[in-house]
This record gives structure tokens, C-alpha cells and sequence, in this order.
């Protein structure tokens, strides 16, 4: 089979790499990819948000499955047009991919049918929004209504700061259109958690958890990123907190897009907090995380090509889901400076005897050689019996890949080896 993937980051890399393994595929192309992935797929350069031009090619390559793995081609519709030409997708068509694409209309929906989360308000007025900070619970959380690249979601610790945030997304349009609408919501304090399921619509299958560390510098300090590490599974979610989740949240989510007329097939992400009531959805995506891909499909053992077929034809119930009872943690090699100012064009070495993977996000080729093209240039994911071990592997394995201006955080699962409990 021929498959496409739609994307060209880390997250796509490691997808790609879990599809090279099932026997039925014969050729991996990616649109646009990066220098990385161009070791594993065919990089067709054409860019994600190119809708027409990748069902173009999709139909002159013959391609017999797509995935579509980042949030903009799936809110704009990819797997729509691609499945107008006749050619099966893993996604949310753009009706159900809403649910990522609007926080006002996913925070409405959970309201709706009663699924928890975080009290808020929605604003399509800034006076209205300042007006309503002025009593305000303070800290509090601005998040922009549409896609803002990660970056739309702010906590703001002082009422100056939920001003500030505001006025930025409805007065500056620091996120264009995107924040024309905001969500301003209680502050939720627990552990956090990730889960991304495979969904057909009708039944939900949980993948590995994990606990992500978004902040760029060690003990959770500095700037939101998009992901300095992870690590699988993740200690807080237990047995008994799982069949909670998907009891309160997951398929009640499901149940609510199918009664809404928005069937959402693909891959649906959780982004939990569990707090002292109980766990809460802080938000949703419509796709596969990043860098939590990285560390959830290392540890799967089915063919994900099957699973995936499954998740597109609704017979999800029908196909085995098995992951490993190992432990992965992904460390993330980024441009010294990110999430601010940079500088790229380095070379990179990764030595052909790494004894783990590698996931490279923000590269391009110059020639045969590989340089760092981005602020998150690669994660370096190792597996181990145990969450210390798994940790202690990744960082061995991630000390061996240089490049200049290279910058890691030191304490990717730290907190997770503080925390107890049976995981799931």
C-alpha cells in the first residue's frame, strides 16, 4: 500500500517510522516532511495547509490510505476532499474537527452535556471580557477561540496579566482571526495528563497515557513551549482513575459530537486535569499530540496501519489494540533561545549506533547534510523496564546527538518518578 502523511514535524516522523513496520505498506510519502523524515518516507514539499494540491497528488501517486496528522489541514478540511476523491483517511472530517478548532464551541459542548471542566465565560466583546476581569477569580486562563499554533492559551497570575492577554487577542489580533472570540476560564490546580484514544465514532480505545512538560526551562520554569519532553506512561492515571475517564469524559464526548450530527472518527486527544473533584478536560485535540506521539507509539505493539484502517471503517471493536508494559520518555534537543529568538543552520550528528529513536521535527537538508531548520529540531525517545530506566536511557542516547546552540531541559520525568499509583 501506498500511504500518505500529512505533515512535516516530529509528531508525522514518528508516525511515519510506526507505519514503516506493517508489512502491507510499500511506500510512505509525506507532504511536506522535513530533512529527517526524508530517511523514511519520499518528502513531497508540498505544503500541509495546500489542500488542493495534495488530493492532486494524493490522485496522480495512487495513494491508498492518508493520514492526516496536524490541526490546520484537519480544521480546513483535508480528510474531506481527500475522501471526495475516493481516498480512505484517519482523521476527523472538518465538521467533527471543530472540536480542536473552536474553544467556544468545545467548552459550549461540554457544558452541554454535562461532561467536566473548568468553569468560563465566552467573549466576542473586549469591553465585555475587561468588564467581566474586573471580579474575576484571580489566577485565571485566557485561551484565544481558534488555532493559534499552541500558543493561544494564556495563565495569567495577575489581573494586569488577563488584561494584557485580552487585549492582545481581541485588541493587537496577536492571533489574527483566532482570537476575535475568547474563553475565559477558572484556573484548575492536579496533575495534568494526556491521553490520545482511537475513536470510530462508536467506541473509544485509550492509548498509553503521558505527562508532557510544556515549560521550556528545568522545574517547570520560563516560557510554554511545545513540548520539551515526555514521558509514557504517565503514574497519576490510574486503574481506577481510567475507567473514571472514560466513564465521565471520553465517551460521553463521543455520544455528545454524534448527537450534535459531528461523528468524529481519527485520533481524539485528551488533555486532562485531575484535580481534587475529579478529572476535568482542560482541552481537545483533533490529532495526535506532540511530543506525546513520540513517546504512545513506541509502545505500540498492533500494526497501527490495521488500527488505523479500523478507526477510518468504524470496526474499531473488531481489531486488537496492544501496547507494551514498558515505560518510554522523549527527550527534545531545541535551538538555544526557543521559544524566542534562535539561530538555525547548524549541522547535525546522530551517530548510527543510537540505541534509541530519533524523531526530528525542525531540520532540513543542505546537501546529504542535515541542519537544525526550526526552534524544536528532534526528540530522542528511549524504552526501558522501568520510568527511571527509560529516563536514564533517553538522556544517554540524547547526549550522543549534537549540534551547535543544542539545549535540552535536565528534568524530563522527574515528576512523574515523585508520583505513585498503578498506571494505565
Amino acid at each position: 500500500m501506498k500511504v500518505l502523511v500529512v505533515g512535516g514535524g516530529g509528531r508525522e516522523h514518528a508516525i511515519i517510522k510506526s507505519l514503516k513496520k506493517s508489512p502491507r505498506v510499500t511506500e510512505i510519502f509525506a507532504a511536506p516532511g522535513n530533512g529527517g523524515i526524508a530517511a523514511d518516507a519520499v518528502c513531497t514539499g508540498i505544503g500541509a495547509k495546500d489542500l488542493p494540491a495534495i488530493a492532486d497528488f494524493a490522485k496522480k501517486e495512487g495513494i491508498d490510505f492518508a493520514v492526516v496528522a496536524p490541526d490546520d489541514p484537519l480544521v480546513l478540511g483535508c480528510v474531506d476532499l481527500l475522501e471526495g476523491e475516493g481516498i480512505p483517511c484517519f482523521g476527523p472530517n472538518k465538521a467533527a474537527a471543530i472540536l480542536e478548532g473552536s474553544k467556544v464551541f468545545s467548552k459550549d459542548l461540554m457544558k452541554k452535556y454535562k461532561i467536566p471542566t473548568a468553569h468560563y465565560e465566552t467573549f466576542d466583546d473586549m469591553q465585555a471580557a475587561l468588564h467581566y476581569l474586573e471580579t474575576a477569580p484571580i489566577p485565571t486562563v485566557v485561551k484565544a477561540d481558534g488555532l493559534a499554533l499552541g500558543k493561544g492559551v494564556t495563565i495569567a497570575e495577575t489581573r494586569e496579566q488577563a488584561v494584557e492577554a485580552v487585549r492582545a487577542c481581541m485588541e493587537d489580533k496577536v492571533f489574527g482571526d483566532s482570537g476575535s472570540h475568547i474563553v475565559i476560564e477558572e484556573f484548575l490546580t492536579g496533575p495534568e495528563v494526556s491521553v490520545l484514544s482511537f475513536t470510530d465514532g462508536k467506541t473509544v480505545v485509550p492509548m498509553i497515557s503521558s505527562m508532557d512538560h510544556k515549560r521550556v526551562g528545568d522545574g517547570d520554569t520560563g516560557p510554554n513551549t511545545g513540548g520539551m519532553g515526555t514521558v509514557a506512561p504517565n503514574p497519576y492515571y490510574t486503574e481506577e482513575m481510567a475507567q473514571r475517564c472514560m466513564k465521565e469524559i471520553f465517551l460521553p464526548t463521543v455520544e455528545a459530537m454524534n448527537a450534535e450530527g459531528r461523528p468524529f472518527k481519527g485520533c481524539l486527544y485528551f488533555g486532562l486535569m485531575l484535580t481534587a473533584d475529579g478529572p476535568k478536560v482542560i482541552e481537545y485535540n483533533c490529532r495526535f499530540g506532540d511530543p506525546e506521539t513520540q513517546v504512545v507509539l513506541p509502545l505500540l505493539e498492533s500494526d497501527l496501519l490495521t488500527v488505523m484502517e479500523a478507526t477510518a471503517k468504524g470496526i474499531l471493536a473488531e481489531t486488537e489494540v496492544k501496547f507494551s508494559h514498558q515505560h518510554a520518555c522523549c527527550v527534545v534537543l531545541a535551538s538555544e533561545g526557543y521559544p524566542k529568538q534562535y539561530e538555525t543552520g547548524f549541522p547535525i550528528t546522530i551517530p548510527a549506533d543510537l540505541e534509541a529513536e530519533v524523531y526530528v521535527a525542525g531540520a532540513k537538508l543542505d546537501g546529504e547534510v542535515l541542519k537544525t531548520a526550526g526552534g524544536r529540531v528532534l526528540g530522542v525517545t528511549a524504552l526501558g523496564e522501568s520510568l527511571q530506566e527509560a529516563i536514564d536511557r533517553a538522556y544517554a542516547q540524547a547526549g550522543k546527538v549534537t549540534f551547535a546552540n543544542a539545549y535540552c531541559r535536565k528534568d524530563i520525568g522527574q515528576r512523574a518518578l515523585q508520583a505513585g499509583g498503578t498506571v494505565k
